[in-house]
């Protein structure tokens, strides 16, 4: 009795670890492919935000929506699939595809006037998801300060990259300044629609306090 109830414990062991492989494939699988699908989801995000588009006389830079996309998607994603998310985006709007602000596309748009925000967008969305992953995302004002300090990020590589074609006083006056306040509001709006990211998405909802 003994050897066949040691016999049979060890069939069950056996046949418990047989099956444990497959299902974790399968959750691996299916984690690789939510993955897949916020990477992708979160690139096309940002490509319908860069629609919104205000263009200014004075400028070569519009107001668009687009900051407002990569900060959600960097807070939402983390830094890992927000880097991978804005990266692909790039690659896709460099592709051809009209991803970009207007309908802007390929490389010779990557590489104009407005190519330094472009290019600032996958570094903006992994600080704030790092940020985010580091708990910044679970109070309001270590919320928007995450926000200030990507879009902080956007400010320097824009700039820097315009002033290489306009001289950097112009480039500040024509490509900074006169976005400040819009991009506070958008952080605003970020702060507020975040949670109901969360929800959508039925990742975390940590309590907010001012």
């Amino acid at each position: 009795m003994v050897g066949m109830t040691s016999s049979g414990a060890m069939a069950q062991q056996l046949m418990s670890s047989s099956h444990t492989p497959a299902r974790s494939w399968k959750e691996q699988t299916n984690t690789w492919l939510f993955s897949a699908l916020l990477i992708l989801g979160g690139s096309l995000f940002v490509a319908l935000c860069a629609k919104i588009r205000v263009p200014l006389p004075f400028t070569p830079v519009p107001i668009t929506a687009q900051t407002l996309g990569i900060l959600l998607v960097g807070s939402l994603l983390g830094w890992r699939l927000g880097l991978l998310s804005m990266g692909l985006y790039l690659a896709m709007g460099v592709a051809g595809l009209p991803f970009f602000t207007g309908e802007g596309a390929g490389w010779s748009y990557l590489l104009g006037a407005t190519g330094g925000y472009l290019l600032a967008t996958p570094l903006a969305a992994a600080l704030v998801g790092w940020l985010a992953e580091r708990g910044w995302d679970r109070r309001v004002p270590t919320m928007a300060l995450s926000m200030i300090f990507g879009n902080a990020i956007i400010y320097l590589l824009g700039v820097a990259w315009l002033a290489a074609l306009i001289g950097l006083q112009a480039a500040v006056v024509k490509g900074m300044l006169p976005f400040i306040v819009g991009d506070a509001f958008k952080i605003a709006i970020a702060c507020v629609v975040l949670p109901g990211g969360w929800r959508l998405l039925g990742t975390k909802k940590p309590e907010q306090s001012g």
